[in-house]
């Protein structure tokens, strides 16, 4: 007959260690969901075109990297064919050095005196030590330009190190700006994929609105400045619509210091690659001064710009995930015009 035992009582002081750290995850989860609430979404819009920004930075940064990258090899190109064509030139010294020497030594292995009794015409023998003469002459020059060579090649060797040097120190910021573009890119579209269907809804017809290529705004009857400027314009209002596309400069997407590098290249001006350059390639002027066609700078570090098209307006390629297209002007901090030609 089994024996019919009470269980034992719970031990008080485990029950309530339990319960105090049961109360505790409870408290620390309530304060964390209060501490930590789910951002609205205007707050996650406000914080995503934040992101765009500094994606636009790092992508500027990116454009100067991979500019310097291009003019560093053709530079290295250059002084790697002028060190070949130096090499060449040095060994044809060489070679006519060496013949120098064995003709000498083959010419001079009888004394002169001695030649001049041997000789049945003395007169022959003077043009001969005048030709010898000569040869010693040539042969120091040999050696001279040997010498030049020499230094002049061991320089271009190390110019050439050196750019060597520059060009990995520069792929390195390369690959350092372009994985800074992507992360940006990737956080602000986690914030994103954060929102439920119907923020997400909201905020793409608001960017559906923005990207209308056939809305044209009011642009005023402001003249360009010039016709380089009226060109320029033109070739940027053909792309709206266009995608914008970090590091590109068309035809199918374009960054902003791209868009504007493509529109003055149409226009006949080859403008430099980034917006920080392009800010130094024209006439500065002030908001006041601004015509259709003029550069426009944005941000204290000049990191966005676009072609002022009249009456407050600009027309550039914005941030990721949006088109070329016309924006006030202000709904960016404006820094300056720059006026080509």
């Amino acid at each position: 007959m089994g024996s019919h035992r009470r269980p034992k009582p719970a031990n008080r002081t485990r029950v309530t260690v339990l319960s105090a750290t049961a109360a505790a995850v409870v408290a620390l989860t309530s304060q964390a969901a209060q501490a930590d609430p789910k951002p609205s979404k205007d707050e996650v819009k406000s914080k995503v075109d934040k992101l765009y920004g500094e994606a636009e930075q790092a992508t500027e940064a990116f454009n100067n990297a991979k500019e310097k990258q291009s003019q560093l090899e053709k530079q290295i190109g250059q002084i790697q064919d002028k060190v070949a064509r130096g090499q060449q030139e040095l060994n044809t010294l060489r070679t006519g050095l060496g013949s120098m020497a064995s003709a000498q030594y083959r010419s001079g292995g009888i004394d002169p005196s001695l030649e001049l009794f041997l000789s049945s015409n003395p007169d022959d023998f003077l043009d001969k030590a005048s030709s010898l003469d000569q040869l010693s002459a040539t042969q120091t020059e040999a050696l001279q330009k040997i010498q030049g060579k020499q230094r002049s090649l061991a320089q271009e060797r190390k110019e050439a190190q050196d750019k060597l040097k520059d060009l990995a120190d520069t792929r390195k910021v390369l690959g350092d700006k372009k994985q800074e573009v992507q992360g940006k890119l990737s956080d602000a579209q986690t914030l994103l994929n954060s929102l439920t269907a119907q923020e997400k809804a909201s905020l793409a017809a608001a960017d559906a609105r923005a990207n209308r290529s056939d809305a044209r705004p009011n642009l005023g009857h402001d003249v360009p400045a010039s016709q380089v400027g009226a060109a320029a314009l033109q070739a940027a209002e053909s792309q709206i619509g266009k995608p914008y596309g970090w590091g590109m400069t068309g035809m199918a997407s374009f960054d902003c210091s791209g868009l504007t590098g493509y529109a003055y290249g149409q226009a006949g001006v080859q403008l430099p690659r980034t917006s920080q350059e392009q800010a130094t390639a024209g006439t500065q002027i002030g908001r006041s001064e601004l015509k259709p066609g003029d550069l426009v700078l944005f941000f204290g570090d000049l990191h966005h710009i676009g072609l002022y098209a009249g009456n407050n307006t600009v027309l550039h390629a914005p941030k990721p995930g949006a088109y070329v297209r016309y924006e006030s002007m202000d709904n960016m901090p404006f820094q300056f015009g720059v006026r080509i030609g």
